[in-house]
């Protein structure tokens, strides 16, 4: 199967704490001062309010442990909101019980406050977005992917992508120098810049399409999944694009090679969507409220956690 491709539909809050999440930003010291979270010695144990969050001598990467922490903090809470039982068991492998994800999504159903959005909103956020809710964009790409699997060093898999995406948007900008320059010359740099990102497809990409020098065909959003798709649809880049795509499956270096634009639509046709959208977002926000507010009242150990910033709300 092709890990881009995908009629998968957006994973709930509870499918998230299953799922390794893309890597977030650092947090910067307000936020690490904000959260509580103290650095324990090389090879401790990282822990919320004293429950581990993984075995003794496990390396995780820093986003994965971020993931773990927001959803002890949750776990947590359900517990003393009395909508989980005490007993219920932590687990250290990052997976929670059947029990737990329930109690999960009631704490949050009930905690959460996500007003409507008016319609004055819904239709300023179409106007200001049109290619967001257009129909029929086609994008012709191709990546190289980087797989995150159990057991896989984020941190030493994201520089050798980094570098691979380095060189590959040298490559592309030498050829657009050229093309602008002398005709002949950018037919030559054309072919190379091509042989380049297809031969680093056969050699790195851990997707079957590498073996076709990392060729994806043409691509509509529904055809992706949620994540790729918010980097390549809706927007004007043609070439290698300028940061790696994270996903469920790893990191993306990916070029647009063609696009077709879809045909703008009209707000009443699209609004149930727009409105949607908005919804999405207001939710989005909430939690990372609750989260800042959970995590500023536990006892952090290990995990510089910044609620705003946590791959459970993406």
């Amino acid at each position: 199967m092709n890990p881009v491709k995908s009629g998968e539909e957006a994973m709930t809050i509870v499918e998230v704490h299953r799922q390794r999440a893309a890597p977030a930003r650092r947090p910067d010291s307000d936020a690490q001062a904000e959260s509580g979270a103290r650095s324990p010695a090389a090879g401790a144990v990282a822990r919320v309010d004293g429950i581990a969050l993984h075995v003794a001598g496990e390396l995780l990467d820093p986003a994965e442990l971020r993931q773990r922490a927001c959803t002890e903090l949750l776990r947590q809470a359900a517990q003393r909101a009395g909508l989980l039982a005490a007993d219920d068991a932590a687990g250290d492998d990052g997976v929670v019980s059947e029990a737990a994800a329930s109690a999960i999504e009631a704490l949050l159903e009930r905690e959460l406050r996500v007003p409507g959005p008016s319609d004055e909103d819904c239709r300023r956020h179409h106007a200001a977005n049109p290619a967001r809710y257009a129909t029929g964009e086609r994008v012709l790409a191709r990546h190289v992917l980087f797989a995150v699997t159990p057991g896989v060093d984020v941190n030493a898999l994201l520089p050798r992508a980094e570098q691979l995406l380095l060189k590959l948007r040298c490559d592309d900008g030498a050829r657009d120098r050229r093309a602008a320059g002398d005709a002949d010359d950018a037919g030559g740099a054309g072919s190379t810049a091509g042989d380049a990102f297809a031969a680093a497809a056969r050699e790195w990409s851990n997707c079957p399409s590498g073996a076709d020098g990392g060729a994806l065909g043409w691509l509509r959003s529904a055809d992706c999944v949620p994540e790729f798709a918010r980097e390549l649809f809706g927007q004007p880049v043609v070439g290698v694009l300028p940061r790696l795509v994270r996903t469920r499956f790893g990191l993306h270096v990916v070029e647009v090679l063609e696009r077709e634009p879809g045909v703008a639509q009209p707000y009443e046709t699209v609004a149930g969507a727009v409105a949607l959208a908005l919804r999405q977002q207001a939710w989005t926000t909430a939690l990372r409220q609750y989260l800042r507010l959970l995590a500023a009242q536990a006892r952090l150990e290990g995990v510089d956690l910044d609620a705003a910033g946590t791959p459970l709300v993406q």
